[in-house]
């Protein structure tokens, strides 16, 4: 007897919110794939599939995965990371319905699938039992030196990708002589991250962005942002120096 056919895991890259931004192949698969599956949250469905929703099919099977919470995270005893686990495990079973039945399952992911992407939880536990493409997108932090109009980095400097979850001990070691920078995951983390900016002289070389690309998008003197108005899609560049000024 045949084996049956399994569907593809398709983890798209959605760009990081310009709908233009979207690559040809991102697009292809997404138009061609029977289940399309997203994340969000109790209140919305999400930047990535607001990137995408106009190019979605009538009889696409929508799979919206609910994250359990969102923002600020619960005082313990709330076990965090238990409760994401067992998300991540109970998505990826919904999932594997589908790929067991035959059909393609689109994820979608904003940015790119395995820079900092929810896909890549999925994919750990579903790669190994399905076929699977991963297709890159455009990811924040380019999106940020492009709308900031701001070049990363000149010849063989080196950049520095950090979150700003880090314990600010952490964050001063990371950025402490940092020839370029781009800091990720700011919302209720800004206030900490400009104290370490500060500290270490770089205010005036820092670069504040938030949403880019999207029509929401704002840009800001560092030293002006309201840490309480600063959302998780937000970011700090610290460009390299220009080639010839350092």
């Amino acid at each position: 007897m045949a084996e049956p056919v399994r569907g593809r895991l398709l983890g798209l890259g959605v760009g990081p919110g310009d709908p233009e931004l979207i690559t040809l192949k991102s697009l292809r698969l997404l138009r061609g794939a029977p289940v399309v599956a997203y994340y969000a949250s109790k209140e919305s469905r999400g930047n990535a599939f607001a990137t995408v929703e106009s190019e979605l099919r009538a009889e696409q099977i929508l799979e919206p995965l609910i994250y359990p919470i969102t923002g600020k995270r619960p005082p313990p005893p709330y076990d965090y990371e238990l409760v994401m686990r067992d998300f991540y495990d109970a998505s990826a079973a919904r999932l594997a319905a589908h790929l067991d039945a035959g059909r393609d399952v689109a994820v979608l992911c904003e940015g790119d699938p395995f820079f900092y992407g929810s896909f890549m939880y999925l994919h750990d536990r579903l790669a190994e039992r399905y076929a699977s493409e991963v297709v890159p997108g455009v990811c924040s932090v380019l999106a940020s030196a492009s709308v900031l109009r701001t070049p990363l980095v000149y010849r063989d400097q080196c950049l520095l990708v950090v979150a700003g979850t880090l314990p600010e001990e952490a964050l001063e070691r990371q950025l402490a002589g940092v020839e370029a920078a781009a800091i990720m995951k700011l919302g209720s983390n800004f206030a900490k991250v400009r104290r370490v900016i500060a500290r270490l002289g770089l205010m005036e070389r820092a670069r504040y962005v938030e949403r880019a690309t999207m029509d929401e998008e704002c840009i800001r003197p560092l030293a002006e942002v309201d840490p309480a108005s600063v959302p998780y899609f937000s970011m700090i560049l610290i460009p390299g120096a220009r080639w010839g000024e350092q």
